[in-house]
């Protein structure tokens, strides 16, 4: 029992929090399953993990160049609030379970309880109606240490194996019900693409998509806008993209000045300031057009593993899941419909 354990555990831990090589495999054994060569099933699960490696770059991006600015923000003008982000979020939640002599292995091994609990609900979709099988490793755990933190915070009694279980199945029937709603509103926006969405935003998505044909008209796109000739260039999402965040972050960084710039830590992606180098013409500047960079890195990665994604999935969904969607990272959408629309929902 023990071994098996140990076996659930590791999966949990390198496969399951590792979505690049999660969607990977599951499109190396999907090619198998539809009677593909096994140097094209390799060179799907390259082509797919790479695909999603280079989302996860481009999603990074973002993230890592909005948190400066928040952050400066919030010390300029002495904020007192927290940043909605679930990075934030997740490492305060793990210092929390330190503090209570908890470890990862409550939080792997409830994930992986709900991980099974949702194939098992996808196996009896006659029953449950559920068709989708949640495949975003890094969301699922976030969601399950959330959850695992409420539930040792708020019933200290249930700090332990029945506890664990109890997290298993609320996130497993969560991930489930959850995705399950977004398969209606994707396939449409997608053109049946024949994926899900699998995040934070799922029930969100399904309410947009029950509202958004009452409030508007489903028949007008985005893309015809009728925008004044000098203003057409905004249909270009990389024009678009560059400028707004220009105007919007170039000025909010004008306002709090270079000094809260020069000892930030970004790594590779955010550098911080140099006093050497001019303060808007050079690094508001690239600072702002970078999201433009970011956000182009996200849609051709997104463009890589779904369509590997979507293929090959087909020989799971007949030969072990009928019927089945992978739900996948939200950023999976970005790359249908219209090119501004992540642009207009951010505004």
């Amino acid at each position: 029992m023990e071994f098996l354990v140990s076996i659930g555990k590791w999966f949990a831990q390198n496969i399951l929090t590792k979505p690049e090589f999660f969607v990977g495999l599951l499109v190396f054994f999907g090619y198998l399953f539809m009677g593909k060569k096994i140097y094209e099933a390799v060179g799907g699960f390259i082509k797919a993990t790479v695909g999603y490696m280079i989302l996860n770059v481009g999603a990074k991006g973002l993230v890592v160049t909005f948190r400066p600015i928040l952050e400066a923000l919030g010390k300029e003008f002495h904020l007192k609030a927290a940043v909605i982000d679930p990075y934030f979020g997740l490492q305060a939640v793990e210092a929390a379970l330190k503090t209570i002599g908890q470890t990862t292995a409550s939080v792997m091994t409830a994930l992986l309880i709900g991980f099974i609990l949702n194939i098992l609900l996808v196996l009896f979709r006659k029953i449950t109606k559920i068709r989708t099988l949640f495949i975003t490793g890094h969301i699922m755990q976030q969601q399950a240490q959330t959850a695992t933190w409420m539930l040792f915070f708020l019933l200290p009694q249930f700090r332990n194996i029945t506890g664990v279980v109890l997290i298993g199945i609320f996130v497993g029937i969560y991930w489930a019900v959850g995705s399950n709603l977004s398969v209606e509103p994707t396939q449409r926006l997608t053109e049946n693409a024949g994926f899900a969405i699998g995040h934070q935003q799922m029930f969100a998505v399904w309410v947009a998509d029950k509202l958004a044909p009452k409030l508007g008209n489903p028949k007008k796109r985005l893309d015809d806008l009728k925008l004044p000739k000098w203003l057409s260039m905004l249909h270009d999402d990389i024009i678009s993209t560059g400028l707004i965040m220009l105007i919007f972050f170039g000025g909010i960084m004008l306002v709090l000045g270079p000094n809260h710039f020069t000892s930030i830590k970004g790594g590779d992606i955010v550098s911080a300031y140099d006093p050497k180098k001019m303060w808007f013409g050079t690094y508001v500047i690239s600072t702002t057009l970078s999201f433009a960079v970011y956000l182009t890195i996200l849609k051709t990665g997104v463009r890589m593993f779904v369509s590997e994604l979507t293929v090959s999935f087909q020989g799971i969904s007949n030969k072990i899941l009928p019927g089945s969607f992978p739900a996948v990272d939200c950023a999976a959408t970005y790359g249908f419909g219209s090119p501004s629309a992540v642009l207009f929902g951010f505004l």
